[in-house]
């Protein structure tokens, strides 16, 4: 069974989003509530911040 962290705040709607207790820094995670990307940018105590947006490389 995986141990659950604190459920820090969505930064996009402050809906709770629970993380697991072996997330590591810039892991990526979705809210269940807005369905945005978010990147924890610290797991103690946990902060999640939005996630860069990837782009595309068209072989330039």
């Amino acid at each position: 069974m995986q141990k659950v962290m604190n459920s820090p705040e969505c930064p996009e709607c402050a809906a709770e989003v629970t993380i697991d207790g072996d997330a590591r820094v810039s892991e990526i995670v979705e809210c269940l509530d807005c369905r945005s990307e978010l990147e924890i940018a610290s797991v103690q105590p946990p902060t999640l911040t939005l996630a860069p947006d990837v782009e595309e490389d068209w072989g330039e």
